[in-house]
């Protein structure tokens, strides 16, 4: 586990490739599953932005899906009522998933992965990526942490699916996450896709924003982009748009590549010019993979349902 990506892509990354569920970088990895691909800012430019891309379990179920593995999920807020009896539960399948040698997600915050536990002391052994030290998790504790929510998730089994169905199934959650302004509905104060960009340059021209969170977003933001540059150059030859799109990346890639001084020395006016570019050059990627999309059935997205908000009662 080493934090260098979004922290569930970390995560996941640990857990997959320990039992050969997945065996290509990281890079891939984040690209299949589109993690890459979401951006979301908080007005104030808060750090909490960089997991803020939506409800976890509907972000993060299409993106194993994608990948033909099974997992089940569990969460909510410690609030709630119930809160105990759900934490009873998630103790007893956690253990359960380590006694079969996968290691499971949790949101400490942000995501690390429990990776054993000791009975006798009632405790689990958690890694957030950021040293090779285990953090502690009491039984008794277990959800528990500064934020309102608890999350937990493991995997099973895997199917195998064609490569080019996973590449155009992560093309369509890029498309699906730059078109949704706002995932965290009610609330409009984070937002997603390209009008993240907005939040962002206006936060960086106007002031006030919170800095460590502007320099951690930025920061993901980066990485995100070069993720997305390797996953569509290791993918060549496909098809023509595709191609393209990887040109526009790797040339995103450079267009921000000043960032990280504009960053140390503070000037936005630079900055904010050269996130303006990057979105741009993002929004033509976009327009080819709807091109691309528009060529293939879309079985996920013009099926009914048998169950759900689509089905009437």
């Amino acid at each position: 586990m080493k934090r260098e990506s979004k922290s569930f892509t970390d995560s996941l990354h640990a857990v997959l490739t320990a039992t050969n569920l997945f065996t290509g970088p990281k890079y891939m990895l984040s690209g299949y599953t589109g993690m890459a691909f979401k951006f979301s800012v908080h007005e104030q430019l808060l750090p909490m932005s960089v997991s803020a891309y939506g409800q976890w379990v509907t972000e993060h179920k299409p993106a194993i899906d994608n990948l033909g593995i099974w997992t089940a999920i569990d969460g909510g807020r410690t609030r709630h009522a119930t809160f105990s009896h759900y934490r009873q539960e998630a103790v007893k399948w956690v253990r359960e998933s380590l006694n079969r040698g996968l290691g499971v997600i949790y949101w400490i915050p942000e995501f690390g992965v429990i990776h054993g536990y000791d009975d006798e002391d009632g405790i689990f052994y958690v890694q957030d990526g950021r040293t090779d030290e285990d953090r502690i998790v009491l039984y008794d504790n277990f959800g528990l942490n500064f934020t309102p929510f608890w999350y937990c998730q493991s995997f099973g089994e895997k199917v195998e699916i064609p490569q080019e169905d996973m590449i155009l199934e992560s093309f369509r959650l890029a498309v699906y996450d730059w078109e949704t302004p706002y995932k965290t509905l009610p609330g409009r104060e984070i937002a997603s896709g390209k009008l993240a960009y907005t939040f962002l340059t206006e936060a960086l021209a106007t002031g006030g924003y919170d800095e460590r969170g502007a320099v951690y977003i930025l920061d993901s933001y980066l990485y995100s982009r070069k993720e997305i540059r390797d996953y569509l150059h290791d993918i060549l030859g496909i098809w023509h748009e595709a191609d393209v799109a990887f040109s526009l990346y790797d040339r995103l890639v450079g267009e921000t590549a000043a960032i990280e001084n504009c960053i140390v020395e503070k000037r936005s006016v630079d900055l904010i010019a050269a996130l303006k570019t990057a979105e741009m050059l993002e929004q033509q990627a976009m327009e080819l993979f709807q091109t691309l999309s528009a060529r293939y059935p879309d079985l996920k997205r013009t099926t009914i349902p048998r169950w759900g908000a689509h089905s009437p009662r």
